[in-house]
């Protein structure tokens, strides 16, 4: 078992993404930030990936369940998605 799927909100389609653009350890994910490491899931392993994991990359990055990040995060990170069309 990975230590990502340790995180909170990394289940097996997050883990099996995050592996297949590099991000093997919790470290990794921490240094490169949810939202760089969305962009490579979407450019690299699943171009359908949607608003809600990038929720729950943050919330893994955080150390928290996605339903509770701040309204300013989630609002932060909605902009975000949809900048990348």
């Amino acid at each position: 078992m990975s230590e990502l799927s340790k995180l909170p909100n990394v289940g097996k389609v997050l883990q099996a993404n995050l592996i297949a653009v590099g991000v093997e350890t919790p470290e990794q994910l921490r240094d490169l930030g949810s939202k760089k490491v969305f962009a490579l899931i979407r450019q690299q392993a699943d171009p359908g990936a949607c608003l809600h994991m990038l929720y729950g990359i943050e919330g893994a990055v955080e150390g928290i369940p996605d339903k509770f990040l701040s309204p300013e995060t989630k609002e932060d990170l909605r902009i975000y998605y949809n900048l990348l069309g």
